[in-house]
């Protein structure tokens, strides 16, 4: 009964957060962020950006922007427990990580992408093995979220870091809005998507753009072709562990909604695609909020992601190294709009991937 005291009436009552909270040592404050303490410090790798995004100035539906991308990520424990004070139920604490995400492009140098925010781990939420994580950021664009979700650890680990039972490879083709996503792999009814099309529709609003003169987009990434990459952007996580073996992981899943429905591969052609929920059991749930001028011409109404945090395997038992990677889709609602035609609203899948390491003094 050491969490509890009794109340005048003598019965039990659960023990109150103190007011005033002091930092334990390193270790105590690690232990209480749970699987997500291995996210402290900074990481920094590079990734690839993929992004319909409308075209007003260009007189084009839309325009596909593709960046392969340099990132710093970088998190910092929040020493002190965070306490929520409780009501119809008992208080309880969370703990945490601010975090800062900085992200440009590796070909212009420019800036793409600039979201501060935190990671908490909710202890009381947490069941059996899985644990309870939530994440909350700001983007400048006019955009705050908060994307719900668990984290599990694999030790050791074994099979496939890209299970296709969880949210993993990323389709990128545009979908009806409220419809089923399209399955990895599906090429879009839009030009820009088919590097094949090379008439003006598609090739003059497609990346490369902004720099001048234009750098082409390479053949491959990794390996991996162009096209291949933008069908399906986790194929460059996939090329990033060829020569890798991984000895444990973190799997880290968090999403704005509840559930998401994606199409499954068409297995012959003959029969309906059957949809399936890739957010199912995961506890996911939250929000994404936006100032008024998104909500008119680009509302950004879902995000999903999965982070894993990777032990590297090295030569000897001391060359080791912790990696990070994530995929993370952003749907942003907008119409086709085109002279004459009748507005048709769709989701467009924003889809980004990186594979990141700790830098220099970054523990």
């Amino acid at each position: 009964m050491a969490d509890q005291i009794t109340t005048p009436g003598g019965a039990a009552a659960p023990k109150a957060i103190p007011s005033i909270r002091i930092s334990p040592d390193r270790k105590g404050v690690g232990d209480k962020l749970g699987f997500i303490s291995e996210l402290s410090g900074t990481w920094e790798g590079t990734g690839f950006n993929l992004i319909a995004r409308p075209d007003k100035q260009g007189g084009s539906p839309l325009f596909l922007e593709l960046n392969q991308t340099f990132e710093t990520l970088s998190f910092i424990p929040i020493s002190s427990s965070i306490p929520n004070r409780g009501n119809a139920v008992n208080d309880i604490e969370l703990f945490g990580l601010t975090y800062l995400q900085k992200v440009s492009d590796s070909t212009t140098k420019g800036a793409l992408h600039i979201e501060p925010g935190i990671w908490i781990h909710i202890p009381s939420q947490d069941v059996g093995g899985t644990q309870s994580v939530a994440r909350m950021g700001t983007i400048p664009h006019g955009n705050s979220l908060l994307a719900q979700g668990s984290a599990i650890k694999l030790d050791p680990f074994t099979g496939n870091p890209f299970d296709p039972d969880k949210i993993s490879a990323a389709g990128t083709a545009p979908f009806p809005l409220g419809g089923a996503m399209h399955a990895p792999g599906t090429l879009s009814a839009f030009p820009p998507y088919d590097l094949s099309n090379l008439t003006p529709a598609a090739v003059n609003f497609r990346t490369p753009a902004g720099d001048s003169p234009a750098t082409p987009l390479p053949d491959t990434i990794l390996g991996v072709p162009m096209q291949d990459v933008i069908l399906d952007p986790t194929k460059l996580l996939t090329a990033a562990l060829s020569d890798q073996v991984i000895d444990k992981m973190v799997v880290i899943n968090v999403a704005s909604v509840a559930s998401q429905l994606q199409e499954q591969p068409d297995p012959g052609g003959t029969t309906p695609i059957p949809t399936k929920d890739i957010l199912a059991g995961l506890n996911t749930g939250g929000g994404v909020e936006n100032i008024p001028f998104l909500q008119t011409n680009a509302d950004a109404a879902t995000v999903f992601a999965t982070f894993w945090i990777e032990w590297i395997k090295g030569p000897t038992p001391d060359a080791g190294f912790l990696q990070l990677q994530y995929v993370q889709t952003v749907f942003l609602n907008f119409p086709v709009l085109k002279p004459g035609v009748a507005p048709v609203m769709l989701s467009w899948p924003h889809v980004s991937v990186a594979t990141l390491r700790k830098t220099f003094g970054g523990q």
